[in-house]
């Protein structure tokens, strides 16, 4: 594993975020002073690093397999709703929070370099809609799909929540372990966490209640064929990822497959969406 990494002014942040479309392997890290940032990109291959480097400049070095497990930065608490609170604590510091913070289902995502641990716009917009579903279909026995789990928060969300079976996957062999190692430190080892590519994915016949598919653009476009079959009929789905200037194209496929997306929201660049089939959604429309 290599990482390419890169120092600009931290007024350049979102033209970085917007180069890269939601890579889940981007990391933007605040300098002291915060007048500045480090770019990090993390690649399987020295040659997929190499070619960062020939468009971008930079420089790449060959990453330590502890690194994985290294925090990167502590992110500040994240509040969901009235329901979830997420931190990066662990220990007396965690128990703490639990205390201050009894009313809500908290949940402890170390910095991995696994991505999700609930700041970013695309997670947190997937949180609050998982919140609001799960109130929606309490005591109905619902199941819940992950589709590009990271580090598993969504999955962790959903089985707090209520969730009676919950299944995770992601291509990242680095993801999927570090979503085991959350699933069982946040109380959840009923979690079904997979390798698995979505594109190449063939989902159970009965389909998932609630499927949560938080990608970027490109990958979500190949893969709504599957998606739509993963869901049951009734079904709520959850996507995210989508930069707004590429929401069109993205949501314009979904619908060649029989999906429709009432409820868009966006959230500055970002822009996720809560749907289902559309025939159960005629007559839906509303934006945020």
């Amino acid at each position: 594993m290599f990482v390419w990494s890169k120092l600009s002014a931290a007024k350049w942040m979102d033209a970085w975020e917007e180069r890269f479309c939601g890579n889940p392997n981007l990391v933007i890290e605040y300098l002291k002073g915060g007048k500045s940032i480090r770019i990090k990109l993390y690649c399987g291959t020295e040659k997929e690093a190499a070619a960062v480097v020939e468009q971008w400049g930079g420089s790449v070095r060959e990453m330590k397999g502890e690194e994985w497990t290294t925090p990167v930065a502590k992110p500040r608490p994240v509040k969901v709703r009235d329901a979830l609170l997420l931190t990066a604590e662990s220990g007396k510091e965690l128990e703490a929070v639990r205390q201050e913070y009894a009313g809500r289902q908290v949940i402890t995502i170390p910095p991995e370099m696994a991505f999700g641990t609930g700041d970013h716009a695309t997670t947190s917009s997937c949180l609050r809609q998982l919140v609001d579903i799960s109130r929606e279909r309490k005591g109905t026995g619902w199941s819940f799909a992950d589709l590009g789990t990271g580090t598993g928060v969504l999955a962790i969300a959903a089985a707090k929540m209520g969730a009676d079976e919950v299944f995770a996957c992601d291509f990242d062999p680095f993801s999927v372990e570090a979503a085991h190692r959350n699933a069982e430190r946040n109380g959840t080892p009923e979690i079904r966490v997979k390798k698995q590519d979505v594109l190449k994915w063939k989902p159970r016949k009965s389909g998932y209640d609630v499927v949560a598919a938080n990608l970027f653009s490109s990958v979500l476009i190949e893969a709504w064929p599957v998606i739509a079959k993963s869901l049951a009929p009734g079904g709520d789905l959850i996507v995210s990822g989508i930069l707004a200037t590429q929401a069109w194209e993205v949501f314009k496929a979904g619908a060649g497959e029989g999906l429709a997306f009432p409820k868009v929201i966006r959230k500055g660049k970002w822009v996720s969406a809560r749907g289902g089939h559309m025939a159960d959604l005629m007559g839906q429309v509303s934006t945020d």
